[in-house]
């Protein structure tokens, strides 16, 4: 199984799409009330859904970059607004945090390595053991 897309809750469709075009995402699907965006490294992509009046929760979307502070910069000088800069995290992580327009929370990361074999990543067998021992209760 794999992850097709993540769909973030937007009050201004317009609003939110043209930043993250000025992000640097590719626009793919643009309707009064979708989005679709392509990410310019590869074949993932993510959607914004128009949601007047309902009630939003609080998504949190991540986008891994290898030149992480180059790109903010880039980016500050774009006119976009980070509420914390880049920081090397606890986890292995490098990462800066802002909102898009609807308050939606994005990390801008990189990871490398890291992102898929930290060095407390647990072995297939032992997850295996945990879910078998689980279903059995």
């Amino acid at each position: 199984m794999n992850l097709n897309q993540v769909t973030l809750p937007v009050d201004d469709m317009k609003a939110a799409t043209d930043f993250y075009e000025t992000l640097g995402f590719i626009l793919i699907v643009d309707t009064p009330h979708y989005a679709r965006f392509e990410c310019p490294a590869g074949s993932s992509t993510f959607s914004l859904s128009l949601t007047e009046g309902e009630s939003q929760h609080g998504a949190v979307i991540y986008f891994e970059h290898e030149n992480l502070d180059i790109w903010v910069k880039a980016l500050t000088a774009k006119g976009i607004e980070f509420d914390t800069e880049p920081t090397d995290q606890s986890f292995l992580w490098r990462e800066a945090g802002l909102r898009d327009p609807s308050g939606n929370k994005i990390i801008l990361y990189w990871a490398g390595e890291n992102r898929l074999n930290p060095p407390w990543r647990i072995s297939p067998n032992s997850a295996n053991s945990e879910l078998g021992a689980h279903s059995k209760n």
